[in-house]
């Protein structure tokens, strides 16, 4: 099933996105949209998210403030000589399913990975006006190229799964859930596209 099928203006539609999320930008996008990502995102896996619960437990405060911030779940590898990061690409997101609503709360306002999100993840994600978005699997090595700046926040002995500060530029994704509950997985799936 080719993506070009059912939108062939896709790549003509690539709509550049400055982060931390803009709150006018952020109610623009829409399931569907290929958007370019540019600015600061931080990472996390399921170390970080398990980390956070757990200072959220205690009453202490993140390491971040995570209002109007994109979380993107991947483990990056170590770098070359001479590289930035090592390959980059997106983990599992239904792996934080069970954290993300709490997260969403605090002001998060986007995630991104790789495959669907829970029914729950969805009702929040409407609820506190945040995204979901999903890059390119088995590219990482790719969009490593498009991270400038990566250093360790907090957690380092997580190794990968620390949590890292990313300056990106012309970053790719693609816009799956959108602040309206709109779900571009289901859409495609049913040819409403």
């Amino acid at each position: 099933m080719s993506l070009l099928r059912y939108r062939p203006d896709f790549f003509d539609s690539l709509k550049e996105v400055h982060l931390p999320f803009d709150p006018e930008v952020l109610a623009s996008l829409r399931a569907g949209d290929l958007i370019s990502l540019t600015g600061t995102l931080y990472t996390g896996r399921d170390q970080t998210h398990r980390r956070f619960e757990a200072l959220l437990d205690r009453g202490e405060p993140l390491p971040i403030d995570l209002a109007g911030q994109l979380l993107y779940y991947v483990g990056p590898s170590p770098a070359q000589p001479g590289q930035v990061i090592g390959a980059a690409g997106p983990t599992t997101s239904y792996r934080m399913d069970t954290y993300t609503p709490r997260l969403l709360e605090l002001g998060l306002s986007g995630t991104m990975g790789k495959g669907s999100r829970s029914p729950q993840v969805r009702e929040a994600m409407v609820q506190h006006r945040a995204v979901y978005l999903a890059t390119f699997g088995g590219a990482g090595a790719l969009l490593s190229k498009c991270i400038k700046e990566a250093e360790v926040v907090a957690f380092e002995d997580a190794g990968p799964e620390a949590l890292f500060r990313f300056r990106v530029e012309e970053f790719p994704a693609v816009v799956i859930n959108d602040i309206l509950g709109n779900d571009f997985y289901e859409m495609v799936h049913q040819e409403k596209i």
